[in-house]
């Protein structure tokens, strides 16, 4: 019995597919890539913008034609809005929310009647979370060996206007500590080097559970200091946080402790304080300045990478500009710049999409045009300089060796070393471009004898 599955969407939906993986090879399914030799194909959906949810679309159809020719049985789970929801029950035969995972081998014994009490269900507008512990719970099947996502928390209480992932994921719930930790501390011992703790808000860690639970900054304090006893070289990332949640004393803990890692995803979404509002993202540039300024002054080394949308309902020409301003102002080392698109169950979805599309691919082109100043100038700063790599994959056109910075900044190395994969090694950076460097590996005794 084989499996194929498709994750779309961001690092939590990364993280959950592997903990389906574990489920379904834990049933003696075996997983494939061609899903024409799969009998059991799945999809982890993504609501953010309408183009993923265009692919679940496509390829149920495809897979629903390929039912003609062979049995098969298809599955959605991920974050999927209600009204696609009601629609996409009649197309898979299983669709069910993460915090039921465990629950998917008895859906999948019996998915004729699984399904046909699926499509009498009701359709809540907040998923529930009551059961996610059952989705932590579960052993992921890690698909790297040195690279791991640990879940911390799962849904949010922001509300930002654009986003529909309170009515995919539901309200905020934060995982024990004593299971991060533990996580975190079995990766260590299993020779992992890169691990990212995941949540829609990370720093709201701890919240939700009254003073039952330690808070984010203690939480990274803990890590660290099972970081400097442990003896091994590796580092922690975060995402996402919100700087309305971001605190001094987060910036401190990670200055504190060599494995936290000095970089930084800061999601800003606008540079203007109307469309902030209007975003109600529920901090404002004056916030977002003392958060840069404190990791300047406690963590100059760290990199800084944001989040912005382009062309939002009310953002015109001067708003825009604000954002420029404020990319000229904070030299992000990179920004994920997204074209506004309305999003069903979101507020803004009610109002008119103003931005014509012409104009929010002019602004996300110039957006880029600004980052490539600053991101150049900080890698040509470490030209001639020797930095810590973890080494991840392979160029596709050189065929030589790439990693990671400790601030995640791409480096190509000059020689093709399969033997290094998965290890931190030193690399002496020679040259620069706009999203990345190249280097050259610093042998072992090159170190020792200067």
């Amino acid at each position: 019995m084989k499996y194929h599955l498709i994750t779309l969407g961001c690092q939590m939906n990364l993280s959950d597919s592997e903990r389906v993986a574990a489920v379904l090879e834990q049933m003696g399914y075996v997983r494939t890539e061609n899903e024409e030799e799969a009998t059991l194909l799945g999809m982890l959906a993504c609501s953010v913008r309408q183009k993923p949810i265009d692919k679940v679309y496509n390829k149920i159809a495809q897979w629903n034609r390929a039912k003609d020719k062979r049995n098969l049985i298809t599955f959605l789970s991920g974050c999927v809005l209600a009204a696609d929801r009601e629609k996409l029950l009649k197309q898979f035969d299983l669709i069910f929310q993460m915090s039921e995972l465990a629950q998917l081998p008895d859906m999948i014994r019996n998915y004729g009647v699984v399904n046909a009490a699926s499509l009498q269900a009701p359709k809540p507008v907040m998923p529930k979370n009551e059961h996610i512990a059952d989705l932590w719970h579960i052993k992921p099947k890690y698909q790297s060996t040195h690279e791991a996502f640990v879940p911390i928390q799962n849904g949010c209480d922001k509300f930002c206007t654009f986003c529909a992932v309170p009515y995919t994921r539901g309200r905020e719930v934060s995982r024990p500590s004593e299971d991060i930790i533990q996580e975190v501390r079995h990766l260590v011992i299993q020779g992992y080097k890169s691990i990212t703790l995941l949540g829609q808000n990370v720093n709201s860690y701890g919240l939700d559970k009254n003073g039952q639970e330690i808070t984010f900054a203690e939480l990274l304090r803990r890590i660290g200091e099972y970081g400097q006893t442990s003896g091994e070289e590796f580092w922690v990332y975060f995402t996402s946080p919100h700087p309305q949640d971001m605190t001094r004393e987060v910036i401190e803990v990670i200055a504190e402790y060599p494995c936290l890692a000095k970089q930084i995803h800061l999601p800003m979404q606008s540079g203007d304080e109307k469309v902030l509002i209007k975003m109600n993202r529920r901090h404002s540039m004056d916030k977002y300045r003392r958060i840069v300024a404190d990791i300047c002054e406690l963590i100059p080394q760290a990199t800084l990478f944001t989040d912005i949308i382009v062309g939002f309902t009310g953002e015109g020409e001067s708003e825009f500009e604000n954002t420029v301003a404020a990319f000229h102002e904070f030299n992000f080392n990179m920004a994920y710049i997204a074209m506004y698109s309305p999003r069903p169950g979101a507020a803004s979805y009610r109002w008119q999409d103003e931005v014509s599309q012409d104009v929010k691919k002019g602004r996300l082109h110039k957006l880029s045009e600004a980052m490539k100043i600053y991101t150049r100038k900080y890698n040509e700063s470490l030209v001639g300089k020797t930095v810590r790599l973890l080494v991840n994959g392979t160029d596709r056109k050189t065929g030589f060796s790439t990693g990671l910075t400790e601030g995640k900044i791409t480096v190509r190395m000059d020689r093709k070393a399969p033997e290094l994969m998965g290890k931190i090694v030193d690399v002496k950076i020679t040259s620069a471009a706009d999203f990345s460097m190249s280097g050259e590996l610093v042998l072992q005794e090159e170190t020792v004898n200067s």
